[in-house]
């Protein structure tokens, strides 16, 4: 289950981090290291795990509570956590710059008249916003106040905790409540206006059947020449390979202990998913980190996957 080994698949980032880990001895020097390189024997390691706690599925019937009650076990984490589970995300404006207004060039396109729709320089949408740990830096990086934001959960309690924050501004951002995977949303904007959507640890959150339509859709949204930017989940990630037996819903799709369920991607399916809705792929890269709990004495291999895709003007 290696990753393609085309060109954009091997390519590196430069923006996320360049400290690389060239002496096993110095591990535990320092808190993270990026562009880790897998030798044969730790993805034999890590194939092993994965047959093991995906040597069957779910249930069909309980697999299937799961996916009704979906939104349900996401509200009760927002109650639970509200807002200091997740950081906040700065590191977004390092890997995607054109999030500042003063950096992003407008894409021509025709804009529809809606009640709900914001004339602004730069139009970006949050799927899956959480409590505002990408909303709210968003707002404050834009400084010349030329940017909206829409953003939405299908959490009704994550969008009620944006709302209230102190930092939210209804004149440059509108929270609603929102279940991407459904058909024909009703986005409070017309088709062909956004410029940027961010797809940030959500779409791992949806049933894998639902990849392809909800991309499709969202698609729709973006100006030509608008962007989606998506990070997420990869295969043989830590959290994938600490899953016990009886949690596999499907190949490389789990549900938590808190009823939250989770997907890890290849980079393959990801560029099917994203060529398939009509996209261009401009970045696709595996970003493998080595974390490390210096008093412990602990290594942590984390996977994740990065990608932009561009709507063809």
């Amino acid at each position: 289950m290696e990753e393609s080994s085309s060109s954009t698949s091997e390519t590196k980032r430069s923006q996320f981090g360049t400290r690389h880990l060239s002496d096993p001895q110095n591990v535990f020097q320092h808190n993270a290291w990026d562009n880790v390189v897998w030798d044969e024997e730790q993805v034999e390691a890590a194939e092993a795990k994965l047959k093991l706690n995906s040597s069957s599925f779910m249930d069909e019937e309980v697999a299937l509570k799961y996916e009704k009650e979906a939104s349900q076990f996401w509200d009760t984490f927002y109650s639970t956590h509200e807002n200091k589970f997740f950081k906040d995300r700065h590191w977004l404006f390092t890997e995607l710059p054109e999030l500042c207004s003063e950096h992003m060039k407008s894409s021509s396109a025709t804009e529809e008249a809606s009640a709900a729709f914001q004339p602004a320089e730069l139009k970006i949408l949050e799927v899956g916003c959480g409590t505002g740990s990408t909303v709210f830096p968003l707002l404050e990086a834009n400084t010349l106040k030329t940017s909206f934001v829409y953003c939405c959960d299908f959490a009704p309690k994550a969008v009620e905790l944006v709302k209230t924050n102190p930092q939210y501004d209804p004149a440059r951002c509108l929270g609603f409540v929102c279940d991407i995977s459904e058909d024909n949303v009703k986005f409070p904007f017309p088709e062909n206006s956004l410029d940027v959507i961010l797809i940030i640890f959500v779409l791992s959150a949806i049933s894998p059947e639902k990849f392809s339509s909800t991309i499709v859709q969202l698609s729709r949204q973006l100006k030509p020449g608008g962007r989606i930017f998506f990070r997420d989940y990869g295969r043989y990630d830590m959290a994938e390979l600490r899953f016990k037996p009886g949690k596999c819903i499907s190949e490389h799709f789990f549900v938590r202990g808190d009823g939250t369920r989770v997907y890890f991607f290849s980079q393959d399916e990801l560029r099917n998913i994203f060529e398939g809705a009509g996209l261009v792929e401009e970045q696709n890269i595996i970003d493998r980190r080595l974390l490390v709990n210096r008093g412990k004495q602990l290594t942590m291999y984390r996977v994740w996957i990065q990608c932009k895709y561009r709507k063809p003007t």
